[in-house]
């Protein structure tokens, strides 16, 4: 309803004539926004305010001359200038009608558009270092990146997910060395454990599959069979990388997670990437040497300053890979790429950045996008818990799901905006309150759903056309609250998709479920009038749709009962 009014006010624009709005002025973009107040009307603009100056008008007499202009349409019952010269429209009945017979109509593609077909998207999230279980952070970016994904593809973007593995590097061979401290029967403080090593349980378990000689299915459809020999670190190596990467992808399939693509750290240097960076940077001219490194000219594009890419014994910095990486998700055809990392990675996105334009190969500023999340507090029966003994010091991700459940999980690590702390309350995830924001939801789904089940114990039909036809009926204050509120869904979705910000679909789905419990503890639906009784109908069913579509979005499920 939004394009249409807003369309009904370009259609106004274009038919002023050259004495009221000069045909050289410069247009401005027209915005139509919800009002926050219903007395207002439905919808607002203030292009009569931007354009007066262009226009050299007064606000208010070149917002009256776009109302003479307004072509009469069945959407809109009156439209009326308000302050110093906005436009406020009242949505007629028949709007709320065709709507309501949209998201019938559309059902789960209600609320879709092809805003951005064709437009290829990367999200890479989670990206765990395969050294030990996924914790609770590498929950909130699973959750949060499975979103935005999905809340793209409403958009029309053909969106890739794609997990990249850093399997290589001293965190790998710290690995490795754990494994083989606990394969020898050394355990962490003894003499001979490593230094940096990995204390968790899922260590010795790893080890004792070793010895064991037993198998692994790794991702790529390979198998890394452990051949038992204790001093054999580079085995060793290769079956708890495959042993962790298999644990990590139990636990994203167990969270709903799916991935398209797994890439390897390590294949960056097999397949020369790093290497041809490096001669791209230096070809540049935006490199130099000093005190034996080689340095990247970060400043010229607004880094505090230059970084080294390679150090004097020849290995490179982590960035360095970092920007190989992103050159292949280029040259893979994807022109937008959105990386969803913790906030400690705040410092490589300069550095990143900087080395794709130096490279010079037509990689826009500003690529690729981030969406930086804090961590998470875990708190059980009002104490922190930050001990999990299975992965040693932190809680995981599969601890989570078997205290609260999947969909709790979801929910919970996306309702809150990424950058913003959190504090995850197992307690309140496990209540059948409303205070719980997962559970109100999903009751309120169950709820529209015992509706219809009584419907059909009563002896009734869901008559949708002869509800159509009463949406006038329809003129309760809570009714018309549930009707504004289902038709912004649309609106949601382009707004959270523009912003990056799959929390609003939560925070949406938490406010339609009030408005919906708000009803339903108000009016009976299943009345002896038919007319009102399948107009209500059609809004509890419109409810239902919405409400389903919202949930998926978040990997979280609809049930019909609870």
């Amino acid at each position: 309803m939004k394009d249409q009014i807003e369309r009904l006010v370009q259609i106004a624009l274009g038919a002023l004539p050259h004495e009221i709005l000069p045909g050289e002025a410069i247009l401005p973009a027209i915005a139509a926004e919800r009002t926050r107040d219903i007395a207002h009307g439905d919808y607002a603009t203030n292009i009569a305010l931007r354009l007066a100056k262009p226009a050299r008008r007064n606000p208010r007499q070149l917002a009256q001359a776009i109302l003479d202009a307004l072509p009469a349409s069945e959407l809109v019952a009156k439209a009326e200038i308000a302050g110093p010269g906005f436009i406020n429209f009242h949505l007629s009945p028949r709007a709320h009608q065709l709507e309501i017979s949209r998201i019938l109509t559309l059902g789960p593609a209600y609320g879709q558009d092809r805003s951005g077909a064709g437009e290829h998207t990367i999200v890479e999230f989670v990206s765990a270092n395969p050294t030990g279980p996924l914790h609770v952070g590498h929950g909130r970016q699973a959750a949060l990146g499975d979103a935005l994904a999905a809340l793209l593809q409403t958009r029309g973007h053909q969106v890739s997910r794609e997990f990249y593995y850093n399997d290589a590097g001293v965190q790998i061979q710290n690995l490795a060395l754990s494994v083989q401290a606990r394969a020898r029967g050394i355990g962490p403080d003894e003499p001979g454990w490593p230094q940096s090593g990995y204390r968790g349980d899922y260590i010795q378990d790893i080890a004792d599959d070793f010895l064991e000689k037993k198998t692994v299915d790794a991702l790529d459809g390979q198998s890394v069979e452990a051949n038992g020999e204790a001093d054999d670190l580079e085995a060793i190596r290769r079956f708890a990388v495959a042993y962790l990467r298999h644990e990590q992808d139990i636990d994203l399939r167990a969270f709903g997670v799916r991935f398209d693509v797994y890439y390897l750290e390590s294949s960056l240097y097999t397949d020369g990437k790093v290497e041809e960076t490096v001669r791209q940077l230096a070809a540049s001219g935006k490199t130099y040497e000093s005190e034996g490194a080689m340095w990247l000219r970060t400043t010229d594009y607004g880094d505090d300053k230059d970084r080294v890419m390679r150090k004097s014994d020849g290995s490179y910095t982590y960035f360095l890979p970092d920007v190989a990486y992103h050159v292949t998700k280029w040259r893979r055809g994807f022109q937008r790429a959105i990386n969803i990392q913790g906030t400690d990675h705040h410092g490589t996105i300069a550095r990143v950045r900087a080395g794709l334009q130096a490279l010079d190969i037509g990689i826009p500023q500003g690529y690729p996008s981030y969406v930086l999340h804090k961590m998470v507090k875990v708190m059980r029966g009002g104490e922190e818990v930050k001990i999990s003994k299975r992965a040693g010091a932190y809680v995981t991700l599969r601890d989570l799901i078997e205290w609260v459940g999947r969909d709790a999980v979801r929910f919970f690590l996306v309702m809150r905006k990424a950058d913003s702390e959190f504090v995850f309350d197992v307690d309140l995830a496990r209540s059948q309150s409303e205070e719980n924001p997962v559970y109100y939801v999903q009751y309120a789904h169950a709820r529209v759903c015992s509706v219809f089940r009584q419907l059909r114990e009563k002896g009734h039909e869901h008559d949708r056309g002869l509800g159509e036809r009463s949406i006038d009926r329809l003129t309760e204050a809570h009714e018309k609250a549930l009707i504004r509120r289902l038709t912004s869904y649309p609106e949601v979705l382009e707004t959270a998709a523009a912003a990056l910000e799959p929390h609003q679909i939560a925070h949406y789905l938490r406010d339609l479920a009030a408005d919906f419990h708000t009803y339903y503890n108000a009016h009976m639906f299943i009345v002896d009038d038919a007319g009102l009784r399948n107009a209500r109908l059609n809004l509890v069913a419109a409810t239902r749709h919405v409400i389903a579509n919202g949930l998926k979005l978040l990997g979280v499920s609809a049930p019909e009962k609870m």
